[in-house]
């Protein structure tokens, strides 16, 4: 049994796909497991720092951004390497003939998927927004099924079979086991994701550094992105509250201590924060269709969490968010417990169970 993944660029596409493929090897620990990506993608450096890469072999192909967004030259090159991927996947569909292919998002997982779907393969794509990437909603013209996070895609898709299953966790995100202590401060934690956010390391430094009357309440550890870094590094100088990192590994050690997450709108990090009960404070990446703004409207529904838009970031009122938070600890519980009834623990599991499911169809 066969199956291929394919998708990355960044963590939010991988670390699922990592989990769905933990989960099939669980079921039937024989079954030949390979991702795809690209050589521009974090997938390489992620698949090999968590030890995965001795189980899974990854496959480089060519691909780019399908919104077209950005210079001539930007546009040139995706219209060159759009069609190379393809012809790079058939090839690679020819000469391991896969049971099985599975579209994870991120410039790779169209090309592949595509072809896998038009070459009579069975395949399907997951789609971790409450509103889906053009990719996506381009593939569900060929592709029958789909898994889902929200049951709000449906509505933007054309595939006939949409499962909705939650965010696929990997397992120490789900174990949940307390085993490191609390800070007695109020601790926020800052992601911007694994390229990290330029516009939030910018207001979360200058609010810290226009906030010394809070330096003794609270705690932040702050994942700034290797870009950002060394100008992050010199600006939060002398400032003890605040640990910086360019990309954090051991996201669960930090998961378990923190009260807010200070974070975009992505689909990964917003169930990663359910998973532990991090009350989220979140400015969705702006984009066409928004669909960050929609994962976070999901989330203040149902009163387990704070957004900003981008151009609406007031500093007063994020104080005025984090110093009725740490006054009144009830707010933060009642939160917390809200966002924490949002999880799918079984989402990896019944997503790699349909799959074999799929592939034992005769």
């Amino acid at each position: 049994m066969k199956i291929f993944i394919a998708g990355g660029g960044t963590g939010g596409h991988i670390y699922p796909a990592l989990a769905i493929a933990d989960s099939l090897k669980k079921i039937n620990s024989e079954i030949h497991i390979e991702f795809v990506g690209t050589a521009e993608g974090l997938e390489a450096k992620i698949i090999s720092k968590e030890n995965y890469n001795s189980n899974y072999k990854l496959n480089l192909i060519q691909s780019g951004k399908l919104n077209f967004e950005g210079n001539i030259l930007v546009k040139i090159k995706t219209l060159v390497k759009i069609p190379i991927g393809i012809f790079e996947s058939v090839l690679l569909i020819l000469k391991n003939k896969p049971d099985f292919v599975l579209g994870v998002g991120g410039y790779v997982s169209a090309p592949f998927v595509l072809a896998a779907a038009l070459m009579g393969c069975k395949c399907a794509f997951w789609e971790p927004n409450a509103h889906p990437g053009m990719a996506n909603r381009i593939l569900s013209r060929f592709v029958k099924k789909s898994y889902l996070v929200f049951s709000e895609a449906k509505n933007h898709l054309y595939s006939k079979n949409n499962l909705v299953f939650g965010m696929p966790l990997r397992a120490e995100m789900l174990m949940l086991k307390q085993s490191i202590k609390k800070t007695d401060k109020f601790f926020i934690l800052c992601f911007g994701g694994s390229q990290g956010s330029q516009f939030l390391n910018e207001q979360l430094s200058d609010f810290i550094l226009n906030s010394s009357d809070l330096h003794k309440k609270i705690q932040v550890v702050h994942q700034t992105g290797p870009k950002d870094f060394e100008r992050m590094k010199k600006k939060y100088e002398n400032i003890h509250c605040v640990q910086i990192f360019d990309f954090i590994y051991n996201m669960s050690d930090y998961y378990q201590q923190a009260d807010v997450l200070f974070c975009r709108g992505g689909a990964s990090t917003l169930a990663e924060a359910a998973a532990f009960g991090i009350v989220p404070i979140i400015v969705p990446l702006p984009a066409a269709d928004n669909h960050q703004q929609k994962n976070a409207e999901s989330l203040i529904e149902k009163n387990a969490a704070f957004m900003f838009t981008q151009k609406q970031f007031n500093a007063n009122e994020f104080k005025k968010i984090l110093n009725s938070l740490i006054e009144n600890k009830n707010v933060l519980s009642v939160m917390s417990e809200n966002i924490q009834k949002l999880i799918s623990k079984n989402a990896s599991a019944e997503i790699a169970a349909d799959i074999i499911k799929e592939i034992q169809k005769s």
